[in-house]
């Protein structure tokens, strides 16, 4: 069967894609066209927001060949792009996808742990990202060190390179500040969990040390209306919140009903996907179609 799909895609991919493009909903990402349900590169980095053993057991499965088929079956399921770190080892998935006739477009996150982010924009740029945005957790950093300012010649950086700005953050002020001063970028990739928090706050809203790390529901509420509000687009992640809002298929077309009853047209879902013990491309494919008032 899977060499059958494989000798397929070697015959038709441009069919494949038409037809996968009709399952998906799309929106315009500059003058691309990208799937509002966008796969994520959490897991394919060994993250998993909830603990080492799962980070390390995402890692163990995701060998070179497996980044590679989890990117195939997002195409031809009609998941056409892929937000993910802008590290050197997704840069070889991507060069390895490309020459095997993979097409999945990229939007690359800064890689912090670089000591010359200037420099991973223009790499980011020269792999074919067709945006770039300043990592979140570092944007939050920046903001409670009272340093933000300094991400508008990052952005700066981006435009040079001709590719579409954005900023992540898990904090909604955040955006209220950029909105406020009329800051030139093109996205923002909004985290519908601050976690951000220091240590002290987060106990004080868990009513003590949590047993990992600690989501709280109602931030979901407060980043959705700066989505809402903003009429830059904004690619809406953490939907699931790390597996915790998959305690059952109800439960998870909640948490996308919810996100896109704040969505903009353009407005898009990134959620990352951990298929080893089920299939969850298809199965998100048909949630998101759903939840955007698409006929199954």
């Amino acid at each position: 069967m899977e060499l059958a799909r494989r000798q397929l895609m070697a015959l038709a991919p441009a069919a494949l894609v038409a037809r996968a493009g009709e399952w998906v909903p799309q929106a315009d990402f500059g003058s691309r066209r990208i799937s509002r349900l966008i796969v994520g590169g959490n897991p394919v980095s060994g993250g998993s927001h909830w603990s080492g053993q799962l980070d390390n057991e995402m890692a163990d499965y995701f060998t070179a060949a497996n980044v590679k088929k989890l990117l195939r079956d997002c195409e031809t399921a009609g998941i056409n792009t892929w937000q993910s770190r802008g590290d050197r080892f997704i840069m070889r998935m991507l060069r390895e996808h490309r020459n095997e006739g993979g097409t999945i477009q990229w939007i690359a996150q800064t890689a912090s742990e670089l000591s010359d982010i200037k420099r991973n924009i223009a790499d980011c740029a020269r792999a074919g990202a067709l945006g770039v945005y300043h990592h979140g957790a570092a944007t939050d950093s920046m903001w409670r060190a009272g340093k933000i300012e300094e991400i508008r010649d990052r952005l700066k950086a981006m435009r040079d390179a001709g590719v579409r700005a954005g900023l992540g953050t898990h904090i909604p002020a955040v955006i209220d500040y950029v909105e406020e001063k009329g800051w030139d970028l093109d996205f923002y990739m909004t985290c519908l969990y601050n976690l951000s928090r220091p240590k002290d706050e987060v106990e004080k809203l868990a009513g003590g040390p949590p047993e990992r790390e600690y989501f709280h529901e109602p931030d979901r509420a407060e980043m959705l209306k700066r989505v809402k509000q903003t009429r830059r687009q904004c690619l809406i992640f953490k939907i699931y919140a790390a597996t915790r809002r998959c305690k059952s298929e109800a439960d998870m077309k909640a948490a996308l009903g919810q996100a896109f009853a704040a969505a903009k047209p353009q407005d898009c879902v990134v959620i990352g996907m951990f298929p080893k013990h089920s299939e969850q491309v298809r199965q998100n494919c048909r949630l998101v179609r759903e939840a955007a008032g698409m006929p199954s």
